[in-house]
C-alpha cells in the first residue's frame, strides 16, 4: 500500500430545508388555519479515529465530500427529513486543521475519537410557527441554513513510542525485524526504507508477543527512513518523516561502526543530532539512546571505542548490538522499557489545554441540530 501521510480535502455540510407555507382544507374543517412543517436539519459531517487505518491515500483523489441537504417541510405539519450525517475515517494520529485560517482544529490520538468538523444548516420553520392571535393566517416561513463548508487539511503524525533515526543503512529496519514482528524490506543500499513502520516490541515476551505469563511491558517502535545531512530543509527524504519522531518519547540513534563503513561514528552523531535540532527544537530535547550497531562485522573496535567514550562524556546511554546475531538485543530492548517507564506519558500535540472549537458543547439557548434531539 502507499503511504500518503498528507491530504488536503473539501467538506461541505447539507443545508437546511425550507420551511413550508400551508393551510388545512377539509371538509367541515372552517378555518383550518396554518399548516406549513418544518425543513429538515441538514447532515453533518464527522471525523472518526481508526485504528486499522495507517495511511491517508483514500483522500489522495477524493477530495470533495458533501453530507445530504435536508428535506423542505410540508403540508399537514410535516416535516422534512434530516439529511444524513457522513462520517470520514482517518489514521490514529491525524492532525487536522483549517487551510484557509491556519487553525488547528484537532488531533485525533484515540480509537473511536470523533469530532464535528461541519456542522450541518438547520431547517427553516414553517408558517405554522408564526401564527399568533392576531395574525391567523400567516405566510411567513424561513429557509434552511446554509451548512458549513471547509478547506481542511490532513497530516499523519505516527504515534510511536520509539523511533530509530540514523543515516541510510545503518540497520534500521534489520533491528526492527528483529525485536517484533514487523517484516520491512531490508537491502544493502541506501534508502531502502521509503515510508515509515511500526512495530510492537515485547520487553518480556517474544518479538511482536507479550509474555504468556501476563503483564508483559509493551512498546511500538518506528522504523523511519535514513536522515543525511540538510535532511532538515528537505534533502533526501528527511523533512517528509522528520514530523513522525515529534511524537515519540525517546529517541534510539543507530550508528553503523562496522569495518565495513569508513565514517566517523561521532561526526556521525553530531550531523544527526542538528538536523533534529534544526527542524524542531522539541526533538533535540527528546531523550537519546545511541546504538552502535553490526557489532559482527567489527574486528576493528577502535571507532566503537571512541563512539561509546564520547557518550559517557555526554552522559547518552550507549549500547553496541548485532541484529544478525542477535547479540546485546535483549539488553537494549529492556533497556529501552526501563527508559520509558522512566519517562511522562505522551502529551496530545494541543500544545494549550483549551477544547478545539470542533468538540465543545453548544450554548444552552440554542438548540440542537437534528429534530429528534428537539
Amino acid at each position: 500500500m502507499v503511504f500518503v501521510d498528507e491530504a488536503k480535502i473539501y467538506v461541505k455540510a447539507g443545508n437546511g430545508g425550507n420551511g413550508c407555507i400551508a393551510f388545512r382544507r377539509e371538509k367541515f374543517v372552517p378555518r383550518g388555519g396554518p399548516s406549513g412543517g418544518d425543513g429538515g436539519h441538514g447532515g453533518s459531517i464527522y471525523l472518526e479515529a481508526n485504528p486499522h487505518d495507517n495511511t491517508l491515500l483514500r483522500y489522495r483523489y477524493n477530495r470533495e465530500f458533501k453530507a445530504d441537504r435536508g428535506r423542505h417541510g410540508e403540508g399537514s405539519n410535516c416535516s422534512g427529513h434530516s439529511g444524513a450525517d457522513m462520517i470520514l475515517a482517518v489514521p490514529v494520529g491525524t492532525v487536522v486543521t483549517d487551510q484557509d485560517t491556519g487553525e488547528l482544529i484537532a488531533d485525533l490520538t484515540k480509537p473511536g475519537e470523533r469530532i464535528l468538523i461541519a456542522q450541518g444548516g438547520r431547517g427553516g420553520r414553517g408558517n405554522q410557527h408564526f401564527a399568533k392571535p392576531w395574525h391567523q393566517a400567516p405566510r411567513e416561513s424561513e429557509d434552511g441554513q446554509p451548512g458549513v463548508e471547509r478547506n481542511l487539511h490532513f497530516e499523519l503524525k505516527l504515534l510511536a513510542d520509539i523511533g530509530l533515526v540514523g543515516f541510510p543503512n545503518v540497520g534500521k529496519s534489520t533491528l526492527i525485524s528483529r525485536i517484533s514482528a514487523a517484516h520491512p524490506k531490508i537491502a544493502d543500499y541506501p534508502f531502502t526504507t521509503l515510508q515509515p513502520g511500526l512495530g510492537v516490541v515485547s520487553a518480556d515476551g517474544a518479538p511482536g508477543k507479550p509474555s504468556e505469563k501476563g503483564g508483559g511491558r509493551t512498546f511500538v517502535v518506528a522504523d523511519l527512513p535514513g536522515l543525511i545531512e540538510g535532511a532538515h530543509t528537505g534533502v533526501g527524504l528527511g523533512i517528509r518523516f522528520l514530523k513522525h519522531i515529534e511524537r515519540t518519547r525517546l529517541v534510539a540513534h543507530l550508528i553503523d561502526t562496522s569495518d565495513a563503513s569508513d565514517r566517523d561514528p561521532v561526526h556521525d552523531f553530531e550531523v544527526i543530532e542538528n538536523e533534529l535540532a534544526a527542524f524542531s527544537e522539541k526533538l533535540a530535547e527528546k531523550p537519546v539512546i545511541v546504538v552502535a550497531t553490526k557489532l559482527d562485522a567489527t574486528t576493528d573496535r577502535t571507532r566503537l571505542e571512541k563512539l561509546r567514550e564520547f557518550c559517557a562524556a555526554r552522559g547518552l546511554e550507549f549500547h553496541a548490538i548485532s541484529s544478525a546475531s542477535g547479540e546485546g538485543i535483549p539488553q537494549l530492548v529492556r533497556a529501552m522499557a526501563d527508559a520509558l517507564d522512566r519517562l511522562a506519558p505522551r502529551e496530545p500535540l494541543q500544545e494549550n489545554a483549551d477544547e478545539p472549537a470542533a468538540l465543545q458543547e453548544p450554548p444552552e439557548n440554542e438548540s440542537p441540530a437534528h429534530p429528534e434531539e428537539r
